[in-house]
């Protein structure tokens, strides 16, 4: 819990993002982040569809409180958008709210939104809208709600430490409902703190999506979560065209090949943009086994893992202050 609390701080320190975003990608991110721009990020998307996997693509971006920052947000995301269509890759979009003005006016931010879910329902694509903190939770169902009155290719996300996923759930069984386990620092009372009580809720949401539900996207790097929808879907006679496998880019590679060489559905998170840091942290904040799978790409043996990691944030942190001081002189 510490360890997840120390990456979370990290997250949302706007002095080590901007840092990061001056920087570049530093700490490792690099083996996580397919690249900072949409020609990298299309190149990436190419040799994944090469295997089978189809893409989910995160234009990455955080702590906007600028008009202007939402827009150039919007526009780089039709960009993408258009880059997809263009390139005839299989892929969809990912947003997130706050990145396109939700902290800045609810109105003008859905009608950011509503700008990439049209131009992408011109091209029959899905578009995602990530869930953020518990603050943000309601306005985004609100985006949900809102544009699904006019739309049909919106979907979101459910994440399970919260005491009221089902609930949302039921809710929303007739979208297309990315399951998560959550990553981001909530209180008790609103959601759960034990990593088993969260695990079995988990569970228990895929398990009612899958027989319920439109469709599920299983977005998790545990194999034993895995191992478990295999069974329940053997079971149970669901067909694979009403679910599929989601991991992060960069994580359990061999893994994500293999589901999808077994014919299962199956989808990368892809990530890719100069604001990588929030983002970054985090994924290591998650779970500790993803500190592991990234640390074992990105440090060598010898290299102590969360001294490395809070190097590379204090470095960077360092570098910036150093600048400053020069500038004065």
């Amino acid at each position: 819990m510490i360890l997840k609390d120390f990456f979370i701080a990290l997250s949302q320190n706007q002095f080590l993002n901007s840092a990061a975003k001056k920087y570049g990608l530093k700490m490792g991110a690099q083996s996580v982040v397919a690249g900072t721009n949409i020609e990298e990020a299309i190149h990436s998307i190419k040799e994944l569809n090469a295997h089978g996997i189809s893409c989910t693509v995160d234009n990455l971006g955080e702590f906007v409180f600028k008009k202007e920052e939402a827009t150039a947000a919007k526009e780089q995301i039709l960009k993408v958008v258009e880059a997809i269509h263009e390139n005839k890759v299989d892929a969809h979009i990912s947003l997130k709210p706050t990145q396109l003005g939700l902290d800045i006016d609810y109105d003008f931010c859905k009608g950011n939104v509503r700008e990439i879910v049209d131009r992408a329902n011109q091209y029959n694509m899905f578009v995602n809208i990530d869930m953020e903190d518990y603050k943000h939770l309601q306005p985004s169902f609100d985006l949900l709600n809102d544009l699904s009155a006019e739309y049909d290719n919106v979907g979101t996300v459910i994440q399970a430490y919260f005491h009221q996923a089902l609930e949302y759930l039921q809710k929303y069984q007739n979208f297309r409902i990315r399951l998560v386990k959550g990553a981001y620092k909530e209180p008790a009372d609103i959601a759960y703190q034990d990593k088993k009580d969260i695990d079995e809720n988990y569970i228990k949401l895929i398990e009612w999506h899958l027989l319920n539900g439109k469709f599920t996207s299983i977005a998790t790097h545990d194999h034993r979560v895995i191992n478990h929808v295999k069974a329940f879907v053997k079971k149970h006679n669901i067909p694979n065209d009403k679910f599929e496998f989601q991991m992060l880019y960069g994580f359990r590679r061999d893994l994500q090949l293999k589901l999808a060489s077994e014919g299962y559905n199956f989808c990368t998170y892809v990530p890719f943009g100069s604001d990588w840091y929030g983002y970054f942290m985090r994924r290591l904040a998650e779970r500790p086994q993803n500190l592991n799978l990234v640390m074992k790409q990105v440090f060598n043996k010898k290299t102590n893992t969360v001294i490395g990691v809070a190097a590379g944030a204090f470095f960077l942190g360092r570098l910036t202050k150093s600048e400053k001081k020069n500038c004065k002189k």
